[in-house]
This record gives C-alpha cells, structure tokens and sequence, in this order.
C-alpha cells in the first residue's frame, strides 16, 4: 500500500492528539480489509489530503501516486488519459461509490477523467495491477475507486467553496447531507469556469471550459440489517479545442466546440440470509453518456459528431465468514452497453447512426484468509461470457506476509486479463471486426517498512499483454484494411511488456508532513516482422513526486509540491519526443476561525506549461484564492 494515507494522518494529527488507525481499503478486494492483509498494491488517499492538496481536478492527485501517468490534450477539459503501470488508459477502471464510469462510444469503451472533478469525493483508492479477477475486463491496468461523503449519525452537515484564479477561473462547490438512526442522505453540486488557453501550443486564442456537476445519495435502513441504497451522478460539460483547418490541414486554433452530458444512477439493496452467516447485495446501474462536436465554419451543418454510450448493469455480490480464518466473496454480473455514433457533414448532413450493442454476463469468487500467523492469502477466479468472444477466464493470488508480527510487511500478487476490443474499435469506420481480445499476465512484490515516523514502500512490477488494441496508420503496400483510402484502422499488436519499480516515503519529519515517490517504467511493443522493439507512446522512463507541508503558528498551513516526468515518445510513428519537465506549486491556508479558512495556489510556478500530448498546450503558471467553509 502506498503511504499518501499517512501524510493524512499526519496533517490531521498536527490539529489533535489522535492515534492514527490503521487504514481499511475497499477496492482491492471489493470487501473492506486492513491495509496490511492485502497482497494487491494499493494507494489511498484520504479526504484530508484531498482538501490540504486543493486540487480540483481528480487526475492531478492521481499524477502524484506511485505508477500513475497522466497526460491531457491541452488545458483543462481535454481528453484526459490515465495510465497504470505503463498500462493503456482505456485498461484503467474508474468507480464512484462502486459504480463504473464507462462510455462505450468512446474510442476504448473507458472513460475520459477531463470532466472528474474532486467535487464531493471524500477518498480515493488506486489498485495498481491487472485485477481482472475481481473487477472484470477493463482493470487490466488497474482501478480508480472514489467515494463521496456521507454525514455522520445525528447532525445537519454542510460545506462550500469558492474561489477564483488566473485565466478567469472560477470554482464553486457546495454540499449538505443530514443523518439519522435509519436514513442518511447528502446533495452536492458544483461549477467550474476557465477561459483556459489554446489547444494547439502555438495558438493564439482562448480555448474555454465550463462545467457544472450534481450528486445525490441516500440510504435508509428498511429493517434491521436490510438497506437500500440510491445514489446519482450527473454532470454537462462544454469546451473549446483546436483542428485541422484548411487550406494547410495542420493542428492551429479553430472555432470548434463540444459538449457531454454524463449521468449515472444506481439502486441497491443489502439484506442478510442464513441467520446472517451471509451478507448479500443487489445492485442496478444506468449509465448514459451523450457527446456532441461543433464546428462553426463547416457549411450545410455545424454538427460533426454526435456519439451516445448507454451500459446497464446488474449485480448480485455476496460475502460469507467459512470460519475464523477465512472469509469467501463472490458475485455474478450482466452488462449490457449500447453505442450509436454518426458524422454528419457538408455533403451528408443528417447521416443514420451507426448502432451497436454488445453484453457480457460474469461470475467470480475470493477466497480471503489466514494459513499461518501474520499471512494473509488471497485467492480469486472469474469467468466472462462475452456475447462476440465467448468464454474467458482469469484467476489471481496474493498474499501478505509479516514476519514475526513485526514492521516488516510483505507483499506478492500474480494474475491474468482478459479485455475485449470496443465497440468502437470494432465498428467505427476505423473499426476491424477481426480484432482480438486482449489478454495479460501480471505480477509483482513489494515490501513496506516502519521507520520511525516515516513508512518506506517498495514494489517490483512486470506485465506481458499480448494482442493490445492500438491504432495503426495506412501507408500503402496494399493492406486490406487500408481499402478506399482509410486513414488507419485498430489493430492488434503481438505483445506489449511493462517493467518497472515504484519507491514510495510517507509520514512525518522534522515536524513536516512528506509524500515522496518514484516510479521507473519501461513499458515495450515487441517488434514484429524483423522490427526492433520501441518503447510504447507517452509512457515516461522516470516520474517522481514530493509533497511537503507544515502547520505553523496560528495554524497556518503551508506547503510545497514538485513532480518530475522524464522524456518519452510522442507516438509510434517517428514523432519528436516529448520533453522531461519538472513542475512546482505553493499553497496554504489559515483558518479564520473554527468554521471558516483562505486558502491560495500557485500552480506551475516556474511556468513550464508541459507538453504532455505532442502539440498541445498547457495552462502553465495559474495563481487561486478561495474562501471555505462548514458548518
């Protein structure tokens, strides 16, 4: 487990005497566990890290845990991608309060984090690795679990924010929830605004973004141990980017625009059976994904694109005590994911959509339990039928070892991945019907050790991935698939391999809180037909990150956060690298009583606006004062 959960405990101690408890995580086993019984790799991030970072965005907390890379297609709003572990985006599995965010008319079936917002998140779980065993297909690379706040028993809660920045950024969030013996309930909504900077690095004008979001949860207790439980998310964001405009058909700043409305709901109910030897759960889960892309200067219609992406879900997830040692987890899904897609234009103005849909039923269990003092085993199988691809399995094993009870704690897991194509990839015009599922193999060990105040972690990785989905562009020599001038079409590529090593520090020194790691990675595609290997796109070598604070008199919190990215390449296609670049931001915040504080950022202080998607450009350096507070 990495160790931002630390500096939580830390940032929190420095305010009261409490003893930290040791964390629980969820998303590893889809069951809560203490940290030091899971063999899986782990990262949490608690809701006082999220609120002394002052992040707004959820991929730049992401970007400074262990094995996490982000890159986003110019300022905020972009498409956004995170990888895991050198893994593609579209194999990282978001989650909110354990519902999946997927859009299956986007290019890999995943979901874009541009518009996630920390908003109301209260927490953040990263499982790093292949588990998809435990959560399905698309967590070959690994899984993003948020949650969101609810009150405690007894009280009327609430919260705000407001602030205002550079580049005429504002942000406003708020929230209130209430709590009582048998029904719990919280609202929360929040709206971002930036005149943002041009998409194309060498532009000239302002490519905006707007976003308004709204969440709702509610649980009530029917009967005792029966609960049901409703949640929503729904979310309509608008922003600007760059094209290929004529007569040079070349990346420069156009008048183009786009909008995506997201919602998602879900209904749930837990009941126990067996005289309550059995907790089970059923789950119904609706999400809908609306996309549209406008160009003013295309004549006939502005519309280009128009896409919608609709996934239904059911699920049963059960949890039974076999005995004092072990404890059994197992569940059964069906989903099922509608795209339709179109592209209207000058010369076809109202095309008929291109309508596809797909399912996939699912079964798993774990087995969690205790065969020998201070170790912990994990054992987990699943089975998917895809409707396209038929039967596919993968299992996976982890453990957690601590010698002799002591400081000293070890970790190992080993499993495998099986990820059908989109139906993008498959069906789109830059589709192939022929393409395969893709399969990995995974492992890695790791060990965690108490020094002082300060907790040390270590994790050796490795994973092979045969038949990757990427894009493979049309150059002549007669490929089939290139047939009536095609610009390219998805392909499978033999084998892609990731090897690397994650170093993480956390605690408390010297009176400052600290959150260091370091991650190397050498993710590869094998080459093919007497090719020699090359290095995988937007996959940096090194990545670093530091995050130092301290509370000092009057309770004034300061701190000071760096991130380092090494060169990588651009694409599979000869592009110019991408350049390393080293990123600094400044904060603090000085409570004006017990109820309210102000706080202020400057992010990317030296202005080095990194390019993170060849020809791109960032928003660089950005100062931010707010005001918070609850009641």
């Amino acid at each position: 487990m990495s160790l931002v959960s630390l500096a939580g405990a830390a940032a929190l101690a420095a305010a009261s005497p409490v003893t930290p408890v040791e964390p629980v995580v969820v998303v590893a086993n889809r069951i809560p566990v203490a940290a030091s019984d899971s063999g899986r790799s782990v990262t949490v991030i608690p809701e006082a890290v999220i609120r002394d970072r002052q992040a707004l965005v959820i991929p730049d907390l992401l970007a400074s845990t262990p094995g996490v890379g982000v890159s986003r297609n110019g300022g905020p709003g972009g498409v956004t991608a995170v990888r895991i572990r050198g893994a593609e985006a579209e194999q990282t599995l978001f989650v909110i309060d354990g519902v999946r965010l997927n859009d299956p008319s986007v290019i890999g079936g995943a979901y874009d984090a541009a518009n996630l917002l920390v908003g109301d998140i209260s927490r953040i779980e990263i499982l790093r690795g292949v588990q998809s065993a435990v959560w399905g297909g698309q967590a070959m690379g690994g899984v993003v679990s948020l949650e969101t706040r609810l009150p405690q028993t007894g009280v009327l809660t609430g919260e705000g924010a407001a602030e205002a920045g550079g580049l005429g950024t504002t942000y406003l969030r708020g929230g209130v929830g209430g709590a009582g013996e048998a029904l719990a309930w919280r609202l929360a909504a929040d709206s971002y605004a930036t005149d943002g900077v041009s998409a194309a690095r060498g532009g000239t004008e302002r490519d905006g973004y707007r976003r308004t979001g709204a969440s709702g949860r509610l649980t009530a207790d029917l009967a005792p141990d029966i609960r049901l439980d409703l949640r929503a998310v729904w979310s309509d964001a608008r922003n600007a980017f760059d094209g290929y405009p004529a007569p040079a058909y070349v990346f420069a700043d156009t008048r183009e625009r786009g909008r995506t409305r997201e919602a998602l709901s879900y209904a749930g109910l837990a009941f126990p059976v067996a005289g309550g030897r059995v907790k089970n759960r059923l789950g119904l889960a609706l999400t809908d994904t609306r996309r549209r892309t406008y160009n003013p200067d295309q004549a006939v219609t502005d519309l280009t694109f128009r896409a919608e992406g609709q996934v239904r879900r059911l699920e049963y997830q059960g949890e039974a005590s076999l005995n004092s040692a072990w404890r059994l987890s197992f569940g059964a899904e069906g989903e099922r994911s509608r795209m339709r897609i179109a592209s209207p234009s000058p010369w076809e103005p109202e095309p008929e959509s291109l309508t596809r849909s797909t399912g996939v039923d699912s079964a798993w269990v774990q087995a969690l339990g205790t065969p020998a003092e201070d170790l912990t085993l994990t054992l987990a199988a699943r089975l998917d039928r895809h409707d396209a691809f038929g039967n596919h399995g993968s299992g996976q094993a982890a453990l957690a070892w601590r010698p002799g009870g002591g400081g000293i704690l070890l970790r190992g897991s080993l499993g495998q991945g099986f990820r059908a194509p989109s139906l993008y990839q498959l069906y789109s015009e830059y589709g192939n019907a022929t393409l395969q599922p893709e399969t990995a193999l995974a492992g890695d060990v790791g060990v965690e050790q108490q020094a002082g105040d300060v907790r040390l972690s270590l994790t050796l990785f490795g994973r092979r991935t045969e038949d990757q989905v990427n894009f493979a562009v049309c150059s002549g020599g007669g490929d089939p698939n290139c047939a009536g001038g095609r610009y390219g079409y998805y392909a499978n590529l033999d084998r892609t391999t990731a090897l690397g090593l994650e170093a993480a520090a956390s605690g408390r020194l010297a009176g400052f809180d600290i959150d260091a790691s370091y991650t190397w990675t050498q993710a590869r595609l094998e080459g093919q037909d007497g090719a020699p290997d090359q290095d995988l796109a937007r996959r940096p070598r090194d990545m670093a990150s530091l995050d130092v604070s301290r509370t000092l008199a009057g309770d004034l919190r300061l701190g000071m956060s760096l991130n380092y990215t090494s060169e990588s390449l651009s694409d599979l296609w000869g592009g110019p690298p991408l350049k390393a670049h080293l990123t600094a931001g400044l904060r603090a915040e000085l409570p004006l009583g017990p109820l309210l504080s102000v706080y202020g950022r400057i992010e990317d202080v030296t202005d080095e606006a990194p390019e993170t998607v060849r020809g791109y450009g960032a928003p660089g350096r950005v100062a931010t004062l707010g005001l918070r507070g609850r009641f």
